[in-house]
């Protein structure tokens, strides 16, 4: 388990916390927390979880590993090795090969979105659409706090291997240069915003500096809005951090935060009210997603809400995505049928402002993948899906059909309806990763 105390606002320590949770609960917490990552503050906490009714309490769920997280037969092999005093050596291995069961960075991003920088293989970047490059920057690879569904788990734990990361800034730029087509740097992580200011302004200063006139926006992927809205405030550093992304405005780029915002309960604090206030103050823009997960916001009223009120705030909805296929999904998943629902409901209860958002969508292997609805059609009962974005930019927004199945959770779940054998991508699909197979072994 890893908990940060941190000294400022004079919240209860974690070991009071801890008090609060029975020892089997904290035994449920310690096995998964082997294979998963957990890590929680005080902030989180303090503020945003209701301690008695904590076990039905989204914030306690969205931050405290479960029990169900891991398949039965994880958890046991976990606990029995522990149970039987293994060697760590013998543990790490079972641990490192339920991980690798758990399908560690999914739709490709090791094998297919890695670029190169002539035979250099660039393992801190990756760049799955011609607009937009992630990068992960060496300094962004932890959270405030960790999210129990983390699609991104993988980045926080001990696996050889498994860690997208880089300190080289040059390599981007020379990287970026070659590709005038990105118009969109993605800071992500971890989360890019646990930098210090020193250390974001390392990475932006030659960006800033560099000849790249193509690049229009920079944008932060982050959850420290709400899980230690204080950066942006009263740490020591907070006018230093805010001060980077005014010298990204001069410099005649767009500003953006991708915030990840999972429920109401998380935008209720003054501190998160005073955060975005002082960050939309320097022009930036923030972008509110988040996944549909069971147990922590699958009702159309928390989405409604949520909405409602990050308009209220200047937060522009964005996403609705699907649990991606990996970690605890088979915990956290609602099937594509009732995200649907959900999604239609919420959205039938906001107004234009709000209607922004797009989902539910996939973030699937070969693109985003939006569920546009489930209809008939010749009598048959089929789901209707297009792309957002996919690794060809032709297949964006061209409609296609997928067999009603009310089972589905993902992509690899849905057959082609109307008695075709394959989606109208795969083909090309295939081709297309073929071809980055070849690239990647010359």
């Amino acid at each position: 388990m890893r908990f940060e105390n941190y000294t400022a606002h004079n919240y209860k320590s974690i070991p009071q916390i801890i008090n609060n949770l029975t020892p089997e609960h904290i035994h449920n917490i310690d096995i998964v927390s082997r294979v998963l990552p957990f890590k929680t503050n005080n902030y989180v906490a303090n503020e945003l979880i209701d301690w008695s009714n904590y076990l039905n309490d989204p914030m306690f769920i969205l931050n405290f590993p479960q029990h169900g997280m891991l398949k039965k037969e994880h958890f046991s092999k976990v606990e029995l090795a522990i149970k039987n005093n293994l060697p760590t050596t013998k543990l790490n291995e079972i641990i490192d090969q339920i991980r690798k069961e758990l399908n560690p960075h999914p739709a490709g991003q090791m094998e297919h979105n890695v670029p190169f920088l002539g035979e250099q293989r660039l393992s801190g970047l990756q760049h799955k659409y011609h607009e937009t490059v992630l990068f992960f920057a060496a300094h962004s690879q932890s959270c405030h706090a960790h999210c129990t569904f983390c699609f991104r788990w993988p980045q926080f734990v001990n696996m050889q291997g498994y860690r997208f990361s880089s300190r080289e800034i040059e390599s981007l730029i020379a990287y970026l240069k070659l590709h005038p087509e990105v118009t969109d740097i993605l800071f992500t992580g971890g989360d890019s915003l646990i930098m210090s200011a020193e250390q974001l302004n390392f990475y932006i200063e030659p960006i800033l500096k560099a000849d790249l006139p193509h690049i229009q926006s920079i944008r932060f992927g982050t959850k420290t809005l709400t899980y230690w809205p204080f950066r942006f405030t009263s740490d020591k550093d907070a006018d230093d951090l805010l001060r980077v992304f005014d010298k990204i405005a001069a410099s005649g780029r767009h500003v953006a935060f991708m915030a990840h915002i999972n429920h109401p309960k998380e935008m209720a604090p003054t501190a998160f009210r005073d955060a975005v206030k002082r960050v939309r103050n320097t022009g930036a823009e923030i972008r509110a997603q988040a996944p549909l997960m069971q147990y922590i916001n699958d009702s159309p009223e928390i989405w409604r809400d949520m909405w409602n009120e990050q308009v209220k705030l200047g937060i522009i909805p964005y996403y609705m995505f699907v649990a991606r296929d990996t970690g605890a999904q088979h915990y956290f998943a609602v099937s594509l049928e009732r995200a649907w629902h959900i999604f239609r409901d919420a959205y039938q209860q906001v107004s234009g402002l709000a209607r922004t958002v797009r989902g539910p969508s996939m973030s699937a292997g070969p693109g985003k993948v939006h569920v546009i609805g489930v209809t008939e059609i010749q009598g048959q009962k089929v789901f209707v899906l297009q792309f957002l974005q996919g690794r060809n930019a032709d297949w964006a927004l061209k409609p296609f059909f997928a067999q009603y199945d009310p089972n589905a959770i993902w992509l690899n779940d849905l057959k082609p309806a109307f008695g075709e054998s394959e989606f109208f991508f795969e083909k090309e699909y295939k081709l297309i990763l073929h071809s980055k197979e070849i690239v990647s072994l010359i």
